[in-house]
């Protein structure tokens, strides 16, 4: 997926031209590059290329929105409850911690913006040592884990409406590497 955004880039970079010349008498555009550059109009093989790459720019957002959601735990208003689904990506996190002898995860608690900045930091530490719990019951030694919480301080989205709150309530794992 990499390769293709970086040849889509570079097709797309070679597409582009330079503010063109202006047309002289007696002087004709020697392609249809500098023909399309200097009338405006694009090659189908340009429109193509655009589209390809609007379409990988959306395929590389979905794919990040994914990853983003594989590594974090997300929390209802006010709770502490990990709910099912994210036991799947507790467990790929412990997978991944045992698999990695030297490596210490970072529980990060975040809230929304609604509470106190007192009560936000206590909520957000109280979510990472309920993630910290079950990772502890999945055989991760406490040892290999951390938790900070960054209350309200860390938002993923700012808006001040629940599409954005949900996003910021949440315990992200922060890996690093201690040999």
């Amino acid at each position: 997926m990499k390769k293709l955004a970086i040849a889509v880039s570079l097709a797309l970079a070679a597409c582009a031209s330079p503010t063109p010349a202006p047309i002289t008498q007696g002087s004709q555009p020697s392609s249809a590059a500098e023909n399309s550059a200097q009338t405006g109009t694009l090659t189908q093989a340009e429109i193509d290329a655009r589209a390809l790459a609007a379409q990988n720019q959306a395929n590389q957002s979905d794919l990040a929105a994914q990853a983003r959601n594989l590594h974090s735990v997300y929390f209802d208003y006010g709770t502490t409850e990990i709910k099912p689904e994210y036991n799947t990506v507790i467990q790929q996190q412990a997978d991944f911690i045992k698999s990695h002898p030297g490596d210490v995860v970072t529980l990060e608690g975040n809230t929304d913006e609604r509470g106190s900045d007192e009560y936000n930091l206590a909520l957000g530490e109280t979510r990472a040592s309920a993630v910290r719990k079950a990772m502890a019951l999945m055989g991760i030694a406490e040892s290999r884990m951390k938790t900070a919480s960054f209350g309200e301080e860390k938002p993923r989205l700012t808006c001040h409406e629940e599409s954005c709150w949900k996003e910021n309530r949440r315990v992200d794992f922060n890996h690093q590497s201690v040999h």
